[in-house]
């Protein structure tokens, strides 16, 4: 367990494992790195394996500012090169892709490869943004606790959910949500939903880039199916059955 400053927040990280090459994991919003333990320690006797805490989040500092898209972006630039990890294979989930992607389209020197999973190169939709308004108006006068049934589904299939035998992992991250600091979350809600789009410049990622959509958000396909004429390379093939932490279904697409 450690922690770097980096563009004026210090920064919880795990580190695990040695390998020549390094995966930095980049969480979603609301949880952690604790997201990615299971892959870490698949991945761990043949790779570096590093998740960090975004600011506001888990163990990393709580600023008062610099929640918006660019500085989370320039806090992930920072990190990389802070420990000294490039050219890696970035993972990001839904925040950490968006993250990932500007990453790549703008400083590719620091990627070996780039994994997309649940995320979004458009602007947020504006059905969502109401959606999201609403939640962050309840969060901050009454706390998480009457929001955690509308947030929950948002994150984990129903499967999982209603799974009795993981009931205890449901109650697990119900708290951990809870247990966030609200100022934070509610900043940090307002920065990634007012985000810029950056579909028209996809085209300049030029890594191998890999993309996973979970079919608890449907409306992200029809994008993701467009990567293919915006990224280089010959193809785009896909297969469903793969699981995103909790998730139980997933769509991949592996961009060439």
């Amino acid at each position: 367990m450690s922690e770097v400053t980096v563009n004026g927040a210090a920064l919880f990280y795990e580190e695990m494992g040695a390998g020549e090459d390094t995966v930095v994991f980049s969480h979603s919003y609301l949880v952690d790195s604790t997201h990615f333990a299971p892959q870490m320690k698949a991945l761990s006797d043949r790779y570096r394996c590093i998740a960090f805490d975004h600011r506001g989040h888990g163990r990393s500092q709580v600023t008062e500012g610099g929640y918006d898209m660019e500085n989370l972006y320039t806090d992930g630039v920072a990190f990389i090169e802070a420990l000294q990890c490039a050219p890696c294979h970035f993972v990001g989930l839904s925040t950490g892709g968006f993250i990932g992607m500007r990453i790549g389209i703008r400083r590719p020197n620091l990627l070996k490869s780039l994994i997309l999973m649940d995320t979004s190169a458009d602007p947020e939709p504006a059905e969502n943004v109401k959606l999201y308004k609403l939640l962050m108006v309840i969060v901050r006068w009454l706390g998480w606790w009457p929001a955690i049934g509308k947030v929950m589904p948002l994150f984990f299939t129903e499967k999982f959910l209603r799974d009795p035998e993981r009931q205890d992992e449901v109650k697990q991250w119900k708290r951990h949500i809870m247990a966030g600091d609200k100022k934070a979350g509610i900043q940090f809600g307002k920065g990634i939903f007012s985000r810029a789009g950056v579909y028209d410049e996809l085209s300049t990622i030029s890594v191998p880039t890999l993309v996973v959509v979970s079919t608890i958000w449907p409306y992200l396909l029809p994008r993701h199916s467009g990567l293919r004429r915006r990224s280089p390379g010959p193809g785009l093939s896909s297969s469903r059955g793969l699981g995103i932490c909790a998730r139980s279904r997933s769509r991949l697409h592996w961009l060439r």
